[in-house]
């Protein structure tokens, strides 16, 4: 789930208490002592904790211990865990494999593989902040639209055998009889959008366009874009949640009593310390909402399945709440799988499917951009200079090519859940999360945990996706909170955006063949950026707002760049964005110096 620039940073000062009731200390060499929090927290407000800055147990360069790396390795990846495993759930039935459960085993492994290897790319290489990489909402929408096209419609079970009756020694009966090859053909006509259209990040992080391109964006191009990213998610979740509507139900309400009504409800746990039993507060609840309601709803299907509560037959309502539907997957899955590139094939092209997902790449750069200010702020590093940014997404966009290489079906980005974490653990080492990539990459490579995650029932995913689609429409919506509401300029331009954003989707959804130029691939290229919500919201958000007359305050241009760049306390300085191993190598030789993407770029700047 992707958070604007302003909710990261909101979510970094609203966090109460000045110090991890689980740890103290703050140099690096100490051990964190585990201890009992009696007192009643001191909660402050936003400018307080603003001027005061964020108090950590481990800076960013810091080392903690193994076992605490490990630890806290695996809470990010517990808290991305639901926001990536949704990516192939929701792309299964487009891909033609919902009930195709090994296919569905391989692409939750692949794209769990892929996302540990971008983290590492990204903390070491990259922006090198500990932010996690992972699958992004950002590319579903323009996939899905891919994926409509008449071509690529799933075909029916039965006109295989109706074809190789007509057809019997024709290569097309043999590849419709196929079933993988069916799947796989679509999944490598993604791959190679994603492909080609991570280019264009590679081009802004490289050349230095990106700090250009921010220029011209604003809250009012921002907010249509994410916005229409969740509305245009309603259609998949009702298709989950409808399954069964209790069973839906009970999991948002489970999320939504973790994540807000014991969200301050600290849990009692007990540790073993200097030859000890200590024990120490920690916020439990707060930081895996979404995978105790997700466990909660499991465990529930699951009772009701072992007592034969629910129907039997698949034609019955409530029968895709069983937990024993897709249990031949944890089976037949292979304990070791390790993807590799062009597993599935080579990657296809077509110029309307590039084109497409050129609107999720570039809503993913936005994002991100603001995940690097917000991250910088809640792990004690100063704001990340041009540099950074410029690598950051450089490094984003080779990471969407390797996702696209070994075939995730998807890109990556920042994850924000992770970011705002870092607030709350106080633990903001880059170690921490280079030990989360490792983690990713290792239980990537286990077929069968991958397949444990097939038999979640739909209806608890429905559940999940109502918060977390829901939770994407919120955020773009929250951009608006600088701008001036009272301007007819602005709210004209926030409706005509996010209307037509959602009307012409669903106009050329329910008069396909209606364009018809006699160029083939135009009329493609046509359907896939006008079925596209978020292109059609961002493109004439961003037109709008930069061809009608109105003052930077009036755009809430100037308050929005104040809140991104609004650094608090520092723990380390600006040489923690060095490449580790080569900052002498650069200094030594001048043409370094007007790379906009190395460090030594900035001293070029300065001496100007």
């Amino acid at each position: 789930m992707q958070l604007t620039t302003e909710e990261k940073i909101e979510l970094g000062l609203k966090v109460e208490g000045s110090d991890n009731p689980a740890f103290v200390g703050k140099e690096s060499d100490e051990q964190p002592q585990l201890t009992v929090d009696v007192e009643e927290p001191h909660t402050e407000t936003p400018e307080e904790n603003a001027d005061k800055g964020v108090d950590l147990v481990y800076s960013l360069n810091d080392r903690p211990p193994w076992y605490l790396c490990i630890l806290l390795g695996f809470q990010h990846y517990i808290l991305a865990f639901g926001g990536i495993i949704a990516i192939p759930l929701i792309l299964a039935e487009p891909l033609c494999i919902k009930d195709n459960n090994s296919a569905k085993s391989q692409l939750i492994s692949t794209i769990f593989f892929v996302s540990g290897l971008c983290t590492l790319l990204q903390t070491t290489v990259g922006v090198r902040l500990p932010i996690l990489q992972g699958g992004t909402f950002s590319f579903i929408t323009p996939t899905l639209a891919i994926l409509a096209l008449p071509k690529w419609q799933c075909p029916d079970p039965k006109a295989p055998v109706m074809l190789s009756v007509h057809l019997q020694n024709a290569t097309r009966s043999q590849l419709m009889e196929n079933s993988d090859e069916v799947w796989m053909s679509r999944l490598r006509e993604i791959q190679g959008a994603i492909l080609m259209s991570s280019l264009i990040q590679l081009v802004l992080g490289f050349s230095g366009l990106v700090g250009l391109v921010l220029k011209y964006i604003g809250p009012l191009a921002i907010a249509p874009t994410i916005n229409l990213i969740g509305l245009s998610l309603f259609i998949e979740a009702g298709k989950k949640s409808g399954g069964h509507w209790g069973i839906a139900a009970l999991t948002v309400c489970l999320i939504l009593l973790f994540s807000q009504y014991l969200s301050k409800v600290n849990v009692p746990m007990i540790a073993y310390k200097d030859k000890k039993w200590k024990v120490f507060q920690y916020p439990l609840f707060k930081l895996f909402s979404a995978l105790f309601g997700m466990c909660g709803g499991w465990l529930v299907c699951f009772l009701l399945t072992v007592f034969d509560v629910l129907p039997s037959k698949p034609t019955e309502y409530g029968y895709s709440a069983r937990t024993d539907i897709s249990l031949d997957a944890v089976t037949n899955s292979p304990w070791i799988n390790v993807p590799y590139p062009g597993q599935w094939g080579m990657p296809t092209l077509s110029v309307s499917s590039v084109l497409g997902m050129m609107a999720g790449v570039l809503a993913s750069t936005m994002e991100s951009i603001g995940d690097y200010y917000a991250c910088a702020r809640l792990s004690g590093a100063p704001p990340p200079p041009t540099h950074a940014i410029n690598r950051g997404i450089a490094i984003e966009g080779i990471g969407c090519i390797i996702a696209a290489l070994w075939g995730t079906g998807n890109g990556t980005t920042s994850y924000s859940q992770n970011i705002a974490a870092l607030g709350i653990t106080k633990v903001g080492s880059r170690l921490v999360l280079q030990t989360t990539g490792i983690l990713m990459i290792f239980l990537g490579i286990f077929g069968k945990f991958g397949a444990v995650f097939i038999t979640i029932p739909d209806p608890v995913i429905g559940g999940m996706f109502l918060v977390m689609f829901g939770m994407i429409a919120a955020v773009g919506i929250s951009n608006l909170q600088y701008v001036d509401l009272n301007s007819s300029r602005n709210l004209l331009i926030l409706g005509v955006s996010t209307f037509s954003g959602l009307v012409l989707p669903t106009w050329f959804h329910s008069n396909p063949g209606v364009i018809d130029t006699g160029i083939k691939e135009l009329d493609q290229v046509i359907v896939v950026l006008f079925t596209t919500h978020m292109f059609i919201g961002g493109f004439l958000g961003f037109v709008l707002d930069n061809t009608i007359p109105g003052t930077d305050k009036e755009r809430g241009i100037n308050s929005w760049q104040e809140k991104v760049q609004d650094g608090g306390k520092m723990a380390c300085d600006l040489s923690c964005y060095d490449i580790p191993f080569c900052n002498g190598i650069f200094k030594r030789f001048r043409c370094f110096q007007y790379l906009p993407f190395l460090p030594s770029y900035k001293t070029t700047q300065q001496s100007k």
